[in-house]
């Protein structure tokens, strides 16, 4: 922002920063039912969140064994988008798999 010195009619610049804020960060969740096939939930994994084939394997472990697991953490934007293309995906294939987002509150 330019200012003009009212006595020497010289122009100075002074520079102001602007720090920006980190979005929140929210959480999408896959649930556990008792029938959507584990094979579903990873192909969901790699296709919706590109996951390894490990990494989706050991996610949907952690769905099958906890009861609920988390498929990524993601703004708030983004995280919806992923759940409604989960639910796309679950209702075109005819599965109840059930995908929440929650707000991160582990700090990042």
């Amino acid at each position: 922002m330019a200012k003009e010195d009212l006595q020497g009619g010289e122009l100075t610049v002074t520079e102001s920063r602007t720090r920006l804020k980190k979005p929140p960060l929210y959480r999408v969740l896959l649930h556990n039912d008792d029938f959507t096939t584990m094979e579903f939930v990873v192909y969901v994994l790699q296709k919706v969140f590109q996951r390894s084939e490990a990494d989706a394997v050991r996610v949907m472990l952690q769905v099958h064994l906890e009861g609920v697991g988390v498929a990524g953490v993601y703004t708030y934007e983004v995280a919806e988008m992923k759940a409604a293309q989960v639910a796309s995906l679950a209702q075109s294939s005819e599965y109840p798999l059930l995908c929440t987002v929650e707000a991160d509150e582990s700090g990042g």
